[in-house]
């Protein structure tokens, strides 16, 4: 799967990105594309006040960086770049 990514300036790389199975059943590619969008701007989703804050300070300290989004009524998908920027992962929390 190859995602488009859909921002001119990123707040932080991401690295390669990889979506679980799981996501990938709950989720299309152009779906994937617009959360991971919406994660490298800055938009983390269904996440706490605190968090957006702990997020935002990880862009400039190296910290893992977590985006939550509620897909459905039932289902949300978390987007998870890794503290070295190496990876990020499109996966269902059930899969964390």
């Amino acid at each position: 799967m190859e995602i488009v990514l859909m921002t001119e300036k990123p707040l932080f790389p991401v690295g390669r990105v990889v979506m679980t199975l799981g996501a990938q059943q709950v989720i299309s590619e152009p779906v994937a594309a617009l959360l991971l969008t919406r994660h490298m701007s800055g938009d983390y989703g269904d996440i706490c006040s605190e968090d957006v804050d702990l997020n935002n300070a990880r862009i400039n300290t190296g910290g893992r960086i977590l985006s939550s989004y509620d897909v459905s009524e039932t289902e949300s998908v978390w987007v998870v770049t890794e503290k070295n920027r190496s990876i990020t992962t499109i996966l269902l929390p059930s899969e964390y």
